[in-house]
């Protein structure tokens, strides 16, 4: 099989799946401008449609074939395209995605030992993969930015790729390339002042005024109530957490035991200051309250993430 007659892209990161796919076809067009692109699912895909697209058409022509969620294909589908690859068209370029996982994996081994490329496209989950994406993304669209002005964007924009990764052309078109935390604040301060993880920080430090102030903000902009319940949950968690963790760790191997990067244990443990062990653990019990309350318990949300972070705030002085 020539290198690039078939590619299996595995994962379930969409922004990276989506580029992958757009690079093959590129790759494709710039060799002939005309080629056609065929998107298929199994929810479509009839049974014999694979050998009719990829057999000899009178009018010539290539063609690029999108088969996603190949891991959905039923034993019959999943055997044609078996069949396809074992002898692959001259003018068929053959994209199968994956969403990676056990389910259809066989098909997968089958097309790999049959010579097609796999390209992995796994979830973007981990603070530094995250961190390392975004100064990917700015190296991609001929910037640099620093780490602490990478997790001061990560902060400001949130986890969405597809939104870092237009942030960073942005702020890359917007500068001279060299972006630092300033230039972070400066283009991005609106979204960073009502960002759900912000109100939480401000909750866990106890400063109930500037908690609630952000929280109407983010409310007014726009910020979803279930965001920020689930960020004033990861805050209270991240309390216990690093509360609880073994005493004798310190730096590197206290951020290892507990899963996170060292510069969010440390701004943890400085929000422990004022918090009991019962304190955290009768936050826990209101931030799981409020979750029920926001996702359909209460008829305002609003009025309830309120109570909730006054609680909060209650909670860190109680003993």
């Amino acid at each position: 099989m020539p290198a690039d007659a078939m590619t299996m892209i595995v994962g379930d990161e969409e922004l990276l799946v989506d580029r992958a796919i757009a690079d093959i076809v590129a790759t494709a067009r710039a060799a002939e401008p005309e080629i056609d692109v065929v998107e298929m699912a199994p929810a479509t895909l009839e049974p014999g449609r694979l050998v009719e697209l990829t057999s000899p058409s009178l009018f010539g022509g290539g063609k690029v074939l999108v088969l996603r969620s190949v891991q959905d294909l039923g034993k019959d589908l999943a055997a044609e395209v078996t069949a396809y690859a074992a002898h692959p068209a001259d003018d068929i370029t053959l994209i199968v995605v994956h969403h990676g996982g056990a389910k259809g994996k066989a098909l997968l081994d089958k097309l790999g030992r049959l010579g097609a490329r796999r390209v992995s496209c796994p979830k973007i989950t981990k603070p530094s993969e995250r961190v390392g994406f975004v100064r990917s993304e700015v190296r991609r669209a001929g910037g640099a930015i620093s780490e602490d002005a990478a997790r001061s964007l990560l902060d400001a924009v949130g986890h969405d790729l597809r939104e870092l990764a237009s942030a960073c052309s942005q702020l890359v078109a917007d500068t001279d390339g060299r972006i630092d935390e300033t230039a972070v604040a400066r283009y991005h301060r609106g979204r960073a002042e009502v960002s759900g993880f912000t109100v939480a920080d401000r909750a866990v430090e106890g400063r109930l005024a500037e908690a609630l102030e952000q929280l109407r903000w983010a409310l007014a902009t726009g910020v979803a109530p279930v965001l920020i319940t689930s960020a004033l949950a990861q805050g209270v968690r991240s309390l216990a957490k690093v509360g609880g963790a073994p005493r004798g760790l310190r730096g590197p191997g206290l951020a290892k035991e507990l899963g996170m990067p060292p510069w969010k244990v440390d701004r943890v443990r400085a929000q422990l200051r004022g918090w009991s062990p019962e304190g955290v653990a009768q936050a826990l019990g209101v931030v799981a309250e409020t979750d029920a309350q926001v996702k359909g318990g209460a008829a305002d949300a609003a009025y309830a993430l309120e109570k909730a972070i006054g609680q909060i705030v209650a909670a860190r002085g109680s003993r």
